[in-house]
């Protein structure tokens, strides 16, 4: 006979399983329940954790989110979808949103009691994201907006508080532009290939027509044209072949296409205003269909409207995996290993000493004498000495860090060349490996440019009549280490390409700090972290030479002032032989690369202290907050 569980919260994690298979229409769809991202992956399906607790909140959610992605599973084709998708950002989301509201509705409609429980998970991602303090519609994506809309529209319920915010903030912009298409929303809902034609228009209403791309339903009315011989499969690659042939590997893989899509569906409230980045000034409203007051283009930055790029074609986002052949990652992480032989001993003790600090928090998250929960043993005597003593129990308490992400961003700019890199490579190797044994997170980041004293970008500027004050003239090269979610045993080589000659150039701060601030934003942890290891302020020869000689300071500081004021992330640095505390509020200066590996551990244990005293010791700060 199998042996019966003790988690109180297993038997609702069984029933919710089997109710969304039934829902879902997918009996062999596998559910579990983990504090990575919520979602599907082929036939395999995450929800968020339940602790043994199963507090209100935790219950509700995970109904929502189960229901949620059911809808999706049940409702939605990945062939079709794939076909009408425009290749435009912009447009890309609103369409994913608007489908992801579809399959919502068309569940609230066959099967009532979603409704509730999906409303309970927006309502949770509105409040995580502060949607309810949203005061002008350009903080939020109109994408967002846009599906909250066509799910209110359809199932005639309220938004929850926060979401019904970010909709009355867009609704008019939305209604004035692309009224008249809504109004024949309930006709669409039950058919996606018509709800997909529908989300087109509404994304020409908008004025992002121009995102759409091709027709797919002209190239039907070419092959009909052309008959059905044959020739068909050997025609052009704008024929329907190759259509055809797109539709095919869609079916074909059917895991891969709802992983993209519900990953797409899942992360649209927090892809922000990254999309309109690209659009640059060469996106045109059509004739006749622009609205009168069109949303501004988003800027260049967040923090600072007037920071101004003059040609981003050239930056680049990359994995570190795609910068050089494996071979070459292990040879050079062999390299850096003998590089730090002689230091690797003491840090491998520092993140020992941090490990033992946050599982002995872990060791302690228990509230004893309950009157449910768990039965404390160590309680029993007292049951024994007077029968008359009711029985004690044990709850396991959520501790901090365990709904957590960390993520190092480090300068790989030329100044750090040497040892600086070589022991920012490995503290943030051992402390990735050491918190993830705590269940906490980490991504790591570098950033650097692509070319020494301007790249592309100041080749145009100085084929196009060198344009004063043209703003920031080198090309952006972000380097992806490591994901939050990629184990460490995956990305350990990937650290070695801080090794590569030639990597290391110069340093813009303030559009990496804003790069992975965005990142960070968009992760569905619910405490952030985000530490900046540098060694100066942000150079760039060729930007600085032509534009104020504070460009780039002053840029940083304004990121790092928005960052502080949202108060998503928490922002902390370290400064190699360079006084970072004028910049960053909360900060430590080093004058020897040595003490990197305790400083990083020391900071890091501290912000997870649950005494507010010692955190605010350690980070240097003059009092507590």
């Amino acid at each position: 006979m199998a042996q019966q569980s003790d988690n109180p919260a297993d038997p609702f994690k069984k029933a919710l399983a089997e109710a969304t298979k039934v829902m879902a229409h997918d009996p062999d769809i596998t559910v579990s329940y983990t504090v990575d991202p919520s979602g599907v992956s082929g036939d395999a399906m995450r929800l968020p954790q339940i602790s043994r607790r199963m507090t209100r909140d935790e219950v509700l959610l995970a109904r929502g989110t189960a229901d949620a992605l059911a809808m999706h599973r049940r409702y939605h084709d990945a062939g079709c979808h794939a076909r009408y998708a425009p290749p435009g950002d912009m447009a890309r989301e609103i369409y994913e949103a608007m489908e992801t509201a579809r399959c919502e509705a068309m569940g609230a409609r066959d099967m009532p009691g979603t409704a509730g429980n999906i409303d309970a998970k927006i309502g949770h991602e509105a409040a995580r994201r502060g949607y309810a303090d949203v005061k002008d519609a350009s903080d939020v994506p109109l994408s967002v907006a846009a599906g909250y809309l066509v799910r209110h529209l359809a199932t005639g319920r309220d938004m929850p508080a926060g979401a019904d915010n970010v909709m009355d903030l867009w609704r008019g912009f939305i209604e004035d532009q692309a009224g008249g298409t809504l109004e024949g929303l309930q006709g669409k809902l039950a058919d996606q290939t018509e709800f997909a034609k529908f989300t087109r228009q509404v994304i020409t209403d908008l004025g992002y027509g121009d995102q759409l791309g091709d027709d797919p339903d002209d190239f039907d009315d070419e092959s009909d044209e052309q008959g059905e011989d044959s020739q068909d499969d050997e025609q052009d690659p704008d024929s329907t072949g190759q259509e055809d042939e797109g539709e095919e590997d869609s079916e074909s893989s059917p895991e891969q296409s709802q992983d993209e899509t519900q990953d797409s569906s899942q992360a649209q409230v927090s892809m922000d205003e990254m999309a309109d980045q690209e659009l640059g000034d060469e996106t045109e409203m059509p004739e006749g269909e622009a609205p009168m007051e069109p949303p501004a283009p988003a800027p260049v930055s967040d923090a600072d409207p007037n920071y101004t790029v003059y040609d981003s074609t050239h930056d680049e986002e990359i994995k570190a995996e795609d910068l050089a052949e494996p071979a070459e990652l292990e040879r050079l992480r062999a390299y850096l290993d003998q590089q730090l032989e002689p230091l690797k001993g003491a840090v491998s003790r520092l993140a020992n000493k941090l490990q033992r600090r946050l599982q002995a928090q872990q060791n302690r998250s228990w509230e004893f004498d309950r009157e449910e929960g768990i039965l404390d043993a160590g309680r029993l005597a007292r049951v024994v000495v007077s029968p008359t003593t009711p029985l004690s129990f044990k709850v396991e308490k959520d501790t901090e860090f365990r709904d957590t992400v960390v993520t190092l961003l480090l300068d790989n700019s030329g100044s750090m060349r040497g040892r600086p890199i070589s022991i920012a490579a490995i503290c943030a190797d051992v402390l990735a490996r050491t918190l993830e044994r705590c269940n906490v997170k980490v991504e790591i980041l570098g950033f650097t440019t692509k070319a020494w004293k301007g790249g592309m970008a100041r080749e145009k500027w100085l084929g196009e009549g060198r344009e004063q004050q043209p703003g920031r003239l080198n090309d952006l090269r972000h380097i992806i280490y490591k994901g939050a979610d990629a184990p460490w045993r995956r990305t350990r080589a990937n650290l070695g390409l801080m090794m590569k000659e030639g990597l290391l150039k110069e340093n813009i701060d303030g559009e990496a700090l804003e790069w992975a601030h965005r990142r960070m934003a968009g992760r569905p942890e619910a405490r952030k972290i985000l530490m900046v290891i540098s060694d100066g302020a942000p150079v760039d020869d060729s930007t600085l030479s032509v534009n104020a000689a504070n460009f780039l300071e002053k840029h940083l500081r304004d990121v790092i002032a928005m960052v502080e004021r949202k108060r998503q992330v928490e922002l902390l640095a370290i400064g190699i032989g360079h006084d970072v505390t004028r910049y960053y509020e909360r900060a430590v200066t080093i004058t020897d690369v040595e003490q990197l590996a305790g400083a990083m551990t020391e900071q890091l244990a501290s912000l997870f202290d649950s005494d507010p005293r010692k955190r605010a010791r350690v980070l240097g700060m003059r009092k507590a907050s």
